[in-house]
Protein backbone atom coordinates (compact mmCIF):
# COMPACT_ATOMS: atom_id res chain seq x y z
CA UNK A 1 0.00 0.00 0.00
CA UNK A 2 1.25 3.55 -1.19
CA UNK A 3 2.00 6.04 1.26
CA UNK A 4 1.81 10.03 0.67
CA UNK A 5 2.91 12.33 3.17
CA UNK A 6 1.58 16.01 2.45
CA UNK A 7 2.00 19.18 3.92
CA UNK A 8 6.13 19.48 4.33
CA UNK A 9 7.84 22.19 4.23
CA UNK A 10 10.79 21.88 7.02
CA UNK A 11 13.81 20.42 5.89
CA UNK A 12 15.15 18.85 9.07
CA UNK A 13 11.56 17.45 10.16
CA UNK A 14 11.97 16.24 5.40
CA UNK A 15 15.18 14.73 5.96
CA UNK A 16 13.79 12.61 8.70
CA UNK A 17 10.87 11.70 6.78
CA UNK A 18 13.17 10.90 3.73
CA UNK A 19 15.02 8.15 5.89
CA UNK A 20 11.46 6.14 6.29
CA UNK A 21 10.84 6.36 2.19
CA UNK A 22 7.53 7.16 1.95
CA UNK A 23 6.20 6.77 -1.65
CA UNK A 24 5.43 10.33 -2.08
CA UNK A 25 5.65 13.69 -0.06
CA UNK A 26 3.40 16.43 -0.80
CA UNK A 27 4.35 20.07 -0.50
CA UNK A 28 1.59 22.65 -1.04
CA UNK A 29 2.28 25.27 -3.37
CA UNK A 30 -1.27 27.25 -2.61
CA UNK A 31 -0.68 30.03 -0.63
CA UNK A 32 -4.05 30.37 1.23
CA UNK A 33 -3.02 26.72 2.93
CA UNK A 34 -1.31 27.01 6.80
CA UNK A 35 0.84 24.42 5.09
CA UNK A 36 1.77 26.84 1.77
CA UNK A 37 5.66 26.39 1.03
CA UNK A 38 7.84 29.38 0.64
CA UNK A 39 10.94 28.73 0.71
CA UNK A 40 10.91 25.25 -0.72
CA UNK A 41 13.50 22.87 1.12
CA UNK A 42 16.54 22.19 -0.59
CA UNK A 43 17.16 18.60 -0.32
CA UNK A 44 17.93 14.99 -1.79
CA UNK A 45 15.15 12.65 -2.51
CA UNK A 46 15.84 9.11 -2.57
CA UNK A 47 15.24 7.26 -6.00
CA UNK A 48 12.01 5.57 -5.42
CA UNK A 49 10.32 8.92 -3.11
CA UNK A 50 8.03 11.09 -5.34
CA UNK A 51 7.88 15.04 -5.04
CA UNK A 52 4.55 15.68 -5.49
CA UNK A 53 3.43 19.76 -5.82
CA UNK A 54 0.04 20.43 -4.92
CA UNK A 55 -2.22 23.16 -6.92
CA UNK A 56 -5.64 24.70 -6.29
CA UNK A 57 -6.95 26.29 -9.39
CA UNK A 58 -3.57 27.00 -10.40
CA UNK A 59 -2.79 28.55 -14.15
CA UNK A 60 -1.53 25.93 -16.07
CA UNK A 61 1.47 27.97 -17.02
CA UNK A 62 2.42 28.61 -13.13
CA UNK A 63 2.18 24.64 -12.56
CA UNK A 64 4.36 24.04 -15.69
CA UNK A 65 6.94 26.45 -14.50
CA UNK A 66 7.11 24.90 -10.74
CA UNK A 67 7.39 21.14 -12.42
CA UNK A 68 10.61 22.84 -13.78
CA UNK A 69 12.15 24.89 -10.81
CA UNK A 70 11.40 22.12 -8.20
CA UNK A 71 12.22 19.14 -10.63
CA UNK A 72 8.53 17.48 -9.61
CA UNK A 73 7.65 13.63 -9.83
CA UNK A 74 4.05 14.20 -9.67
CA UNK A 75 1.25 17.11 -9.90
CA UNK A 76 -1.67 17.03 -7.38
CA UNK A 77 -4.59 19.29 -8.32
CA UNK A 78 -6.84 19.59 -5.64
CA UNK A 79 -8.93 22.55 -6.76
CA UNK A 80 -12.27 23.01 -9.14
CA UNK A 81 -9.92 21.64 -12.12
CA UNK A 82 -12.29 20.46 -14.99
CA UNK A 83 -11.39 17.53 -17.30
CA UNK A 84 -10.15 19.87 -20.05
CA UNK A 85 -7.83 22.19 -17.80
CA UNK A 86 -6.28 18.18 -16.42
CA UNK A 87 -5.99 16.97 -20.48
CA UNK A 88 -4.18 20.57 -21.22
CA UNK A 89 -1.72 19.86 -18.26
CA UNK A 90 -0.99 16.67 -19.53
CA UNK A 91 -0.33 17.23 -23.07
CA UNK A 92 1.74 20.63 -21.74
CA UNK A 93 3.79 18.01 -19.59
CA UNK A 94 4.55 16.05 -22.67
CA UNK A 95 4.92 18.35 -25.19
CA UNK A 96 7.44 20.14 -22.59
CA UNK A 97 9.75 16.65 -21.76
CA UNK A 98 9.94 16.57 -25.72
CA UNK A 99 10.85 20.06 -25.95
CA UNK A 100 12.81 21.23 -23.13
CA UNK A 101 16.82 20.12 -23.62
CA UNK A 102 18.48 21.73 -20.26
CA UNK A 103 20.30 19.49 -18.38
CA UNK A 104 18.38 20.49 -15.58
CA UNK A 105 15.22 19.79 -16.42
CA UNK A 106 16.12 16.45 -18.37
CA UNK A 107 16.23 14.81 -15.55
CA UNK A 108 13.01 15.79 -14.36
CA UNK A 109 10.96 16.02 -17.34
CA UNK A 110 12.39 13.20 -20.04
CA UNK A 111 13.80 10.38 -17.39
CA UNK A 112 9.78 9.50 -16.74
CA UNK A 113 6.30 11.02 -17.16
CA UNK A 114 4.86 13.48 -14.82
CA UNK A 115 2.07 12.12 -12.98
CA UNK A 116 -1.08 13.84 -12.20
CA UNK A 117 -3.12 13.43 -8.93
CA UNK A 118 -6.73 14.93 -9.73
CA UNK A 119 -8.32 15.09 -5.90
CA UNK A 120 -12.13 15.54 -5.14
CA UNK A 121 -13.81 16.32 -2.36
CA UNK A 122 -15.77 14.07 -1.18
CA UNK A 123 -19.42 13.49 1.39
CA UNK A 124 -22.40 11.08 1.72
CA UNK A 125 -23.87 12.58 -1.32
CA UNK A 126 -20.63 12.85 -3.82
CA UNK A 127 -21.42 11.23 -7.10
CA UNK A 128 -18.86 9.07 -8.06
CA UNK A 129 -19.57 9.69 -11.90
CA UNK A 130 -17.86 12.94 -11.44
CA UNK A 131 -14.31 10.76 -11.91
CA UNK A 132 -15.70 9.62 -15.30
CA UNK A 133 -14.34 12.34 -17.33
CA UNK A 134 -11.21 12.31 -15.63
CA UNK A 135 -10.21 9.03 -16.96
CA UNK A 136 -7.86 7.97 -19.33
CA UNK A 137 -6.39 11.48 -18.19
CA UNK A 138 -5.03 11.35 -14.43
CA UNK A 139 -3.08 8.28 -13.22
CA UNK A 140 -4.74 8.61 -9.48
CA UNK A 141 -7.61 9.81 -7.94
CA UNK A 142 -7.78 11.48 -4.68
CA UNK A 143 -10.59 10.94 -2.63
CA UNK A 144 -10.63 13.67 0.71
CA UNK A 145 -13.08 14.52 2.84
CA UNK A 146 -15.52 17.66 1.97
CA UNK A 147 -14.51 20.82 4.33
CA UNK A 148 -14.00 24.73 4.22
CA UNK A 149 -10.92 24.34 3.34
CA UNK A 150 -9.25 22.39 -0.08
CA UNK A 151 -7.37 19.56 2.23
CA UNK A 152 -6.28 19.50 5.65
CA UNK A 153 -9.45 19.51 7.42
CA UNK A 154 -9.04 16.63 9.41
CA UNK A 155 -11.67 15.32 9.45
CA UNK A 156 -13.07 11.60 7.66
CA UNK A 157 -16.03 10.79 5.32
CA UNK A 158 -17.82 7.57 5.75
CA UNK A 159 -15.09 4.84 3.60
CA UNK A 160 -18.18 2.70 2.97
CA UNK A 161 -19.01 4.68 0.00
CA UNK A 162 -15.80 4.06 -1.46
CA UNK A 163 -17.23 1.16 -3.18
CA UNK A 164 -19.68 3.77 -5.38
CA UNK A 165 -16.80 4.11 -7.26
CA UNK A 166 -16.80 2.14 -10.67
CA UNK A 167 -13.96 3.87 -12.11
CA UNK A 168 -10.63 1.99 -13.04
CA UNK A 169 -8.41 5.00 -11.92
CA UNK A 170 -6.07 3.84 -8.98
CA UNK A 171 -6.85 5.97 -5.87
CA UNK A 172 -5.62 6.98 -2.83
CA UNK A 173 -7.71 7.79 0.58
CA UNK A 174 -7.29 10.92 2.42
CA UNK A 175 -9.42 12.83 5.11
CA UNK A 176 -8.59 13.01 8.96
CA UNK A 177 -6.36 9.70 8.96
CA UNK A 178 -4.69 9.01 11.77
CA UNK A 179 -1.93 6.46 13.69
CA UNK A 180 -4.77 4.61 15.01
CA UNK A 181 -7.10 4.08 11.60
CA UNK A 182 -4.37 1.48 10.03
CA UNK A 183 -6.33 -1.56 11.20
CA UNK A 184 -9.67 -0.04 9.50
CA UNK A 185 -8.01 0.83 6.61
CA UNK A 186 -6.53 -2.85 5.83
CA UNK A 187 -10.18 -3.59 5.65
CA UNK A 188 -11.09 -1.50 2.56
CA UNK A 189 -11.48 -3.68 0.27
CA UNK A 190 -11.93 -2.20 -3.29
CA UNK A 191 -9.57 -2.66 -6.65
CA UNK A 192 -7.90 0.01 -7.22
CA UNK A 193 -7.82 1.08 -3.38
CA UNK A 194 -3.76 2.08 -3.83
CA UNK A 195 -3.06 4.04 -0.52
CA UNK A 196 -3.15 6.65 1.73
CA UNK A 197 -2.34 10.36 1.98
CA UNK A 198 -1.91 11.78 5.19
CA UNK A 199 -1.07 15.46 6.44
CA UNK A 200 -2.61 17.11 9.40
CA UNK A 201 -3.12 13.90 11.79
CA UNK A 202 0.21 13.15 12.04
CA UNK A 203 0.92 17.06 12.71
CA UNK A 204 2.90 18.61 15.45
CA UNK A 205 1.48 22.25 13.86
CA UNK A 206 0.71 22.64 10.62
CA UNK A 207 3.59 21.63 8.28
CA UNK A 208 5.35 19.69 11.02
CA UNK A 209 5.23 16.07 11.19
CA UNK A 210 4.99 13.92 14.19
CA UNK A 211 7.53 11.26 12.56
CA UNK A 212 7.13 8.11 15.07
CA UNK A 213 3.70 8.50 14.40
CA UNK A 214 4.40 8.11 11.25
CA UNK A 215 6.58 5.35 11.40
CA UNK A 216 4.08 3.46 13.23
CA UNK A 217 1.36 3.71 11.07
CA UNK A 218 3.61 2.63 8.10
CA UNK A 219 4.76 -0.48 9.98
CA UNK A 220 1.00 -0.93 10.83
CA UNK A 221 -0.20 -0.52 7.73
CA UNK A 222 2.10 -2.50 5.57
Amino acid sequence: MKIKVCGMRNRENLSILLALKPDFVGFIFYDKSKRFVEDFPQIKFPKNVKKVGVFVNESVEEVLRKVKVFRLDCVQLHGNESPEYCGKLAKMLTERSRSDNSNEVISTLLNHQIEIIKAFSVDESFDFNTTNAYEDICNYFLFDTRGKDYGGNGIKFNWEILQNYNGKTPFLLSGGISKLDAEEIKKINHKYFQGVDVNSGFEIEPGLKNINDIEEFKKNLK
